[in-house]
């Protein structure tokens, strides 16, 4: 039977989050006709040999090995090739799925036609909400953010309240893609290696008369960070942002907004802010 449902995701020296990603899948999806697929980005630890035991015992599991790192968005775009399911689900290799999240989304998803991308609701391993959308990045919100104290304005933000409803941008964490998102929207852009690729997609779903959706009943645990640690260490994290950054925000404003958060920066230094 063809999978209502296609899982994707990109495994890159995580073995341990990852097995219990998929751990959290298998023990958490009752009821959804589901595919996994795993696109791994040549790690280096033991998470090839990993998942190829579950490729050998699972029937709805697929994975893709890759000789080089190729990023997120191509990985992904990988996956989203030979995906059989209606609907897609890009998931973070640091994520557990919590029971009836899965059929949460498909559901929603079936009901709401405008919708292009649902993003899950994330918790923070303690259980706790962990700020999961972004307002549509603008100069004017920097300056209320950064300069003038209104959280929420530039950076990641949780909307309020128990309704779906919708945001600017969802994360790419736990990211649904509907069938006419993807058909009016495609692929990932590949120009992104690794961040803002959410932030380009979920722009361009708007910009095709679609919505974007926080779906706060989805919740999907997620261990932040713990995946990239593998593509950067925490001192240069902020570096892999620059190349995206140009290419999401055209070099101009980029250097503008780099300039009042920089400014920000240094006052807090100044006054102890």
């Amino acid at each position: 039977m063809k999978p209502e449902l296609s899982i994707i995701i990109v495994s890159f020296n995580t073995e341990k989050l990852t097995r219990e990603c998929i751990e959290s899948i298998l023990k958490n999806s009752s009821g959804v006709n589901y595919e996994i697929l795993v696109v791994d980005n040549d790690s280096k630890d033991d998470s090839v040999s990993m998942l190829r035991e579950y490729q050998s015992t699972l029937s709805n599991f697929k994975l893709l090995e890759n000789r080089q790192n190729l990023g997120f968005a191509r990985a992904n775009n990988q996956g989203i090739k030979v995906a059989k399911g209606k609907y897609i689900l890009l998931l973070n290799s640091d994520t557990k799925v919590k029971a009836k999240a899965l059929g949460t989304l498909m559901h929603f998803a079936e009901k709401t036609q405008d919708a292009g991308v649902i993003g899950a609701k994330l918790l923070n391993p303690d259980g706790s909400i962990q700020a999961s959308c972004y307002n549509f990045p603008a100069i004017c919100g920097a300056i209320k953010e950064y300069w003038l104290g209104q959280k929420g304005a530039y950076e990641k933000y949780s909307p309020e309240g128990t309704n779906p409803r919708t945001v600017d941008i969802a994360v790419a964490t736990a990211f649904l893609i509907t069938p006419l998102g993807l058909k009016k929207v495609g692929l990932l852009d590949e120009r992104y290696f690794f961040y803002l690729e959410d932030f380009d997609y979920c722009r361009r779903v708007w910009k095709s008369g679609l919505k974007v959706y926080f779906l706060p009943d989805a919740e999907i645990v997620h261990y932040l960070g713990a995946s990239g640690k593998k593509v950067a260490d925490r001192k240069n994290q902020w570096r892999r942002l620059i190349p995206g950054s140009k290419i999401y925000h055209g070099p101009i404003k980029y250097y503008i907004l780099f300039i009042i958060i920089w400014l920000s920066q240094k006052w807090q230094k100044i006054f102890g802010g």
